[in-house]
C-alpha cells in the first residue's frame, strides 16, 4: 500500500483495514515500517477529528464518588462544610486550588480535569 497522509474518513477507513491486515509483522520488514508509520498517521487523525474533550471537573468528582462509594458528607474533608459540599457539586461555588490539589491527591483525579 502506497503510504499517505489521511485526509478523509474513506482514507482514514483503509488505513485501519491495512493497519489490521500487517499488525502483526515482524520487526526490520518492510510491513513492519508501513505499521510503525501507519499508526502515526492514524493517530494524527484520530487527534483532529475524534478529540477527547477533558471530563467536567464536577462530573469527574461524582464519578469517582460513585466507583468509590463515597457519599457528600464524605466530601466535607476535601471542601469544609456540608453547605460548601452542595454549593460545590450544584455548581454555584468553583473550586479553590487547595480543593483541587487536595482531590488531585486523593482521587487521582487529573489536575487538568480539575481546572477546566
Amino acid at each position: 500500500m502506497e503510504v499517505k497522509l489521511i485526509k478523509t474518513e474513506t482514507d482514514y477507513n483503509k488505513a485501519l483495514a491495512r493497519m489490521e491486515l500487517i499488525f502483526d509483522a515482524k520487526p526490520n520488514t518492510k510491513e513492519f515500517d508501513e505499521a510503525e508509520l501507519l499508526i502515526t498517521l492514524i493517530e494524527l487523525y484520530e487527534e483532529q477529528h475524534y478529540k477527547i474533550d477533558t471530563p467536567d471537573p464536577i462530573e469527574a468528582i461524582k464519578f469517582r464518588m460513585e466507583q468509590m462509594g463515597l457519599k457528600r458528607i464524605d466530601m466535607t474533608k476535601y471542601f469544609g462544610t456540608r453547605g460548601r459540599v452542595s454549593e460545590i457539586l450544584n455548581r454555584q461555588r468553583s473550586l479553590s486550588l487547595t480543593m483541587i490539589k487536595k482531590l488531585h491527591k486523593e482521587f487521582g483525579i487529573p489536575a487538568e480535569s480539575l481546572l477546566a
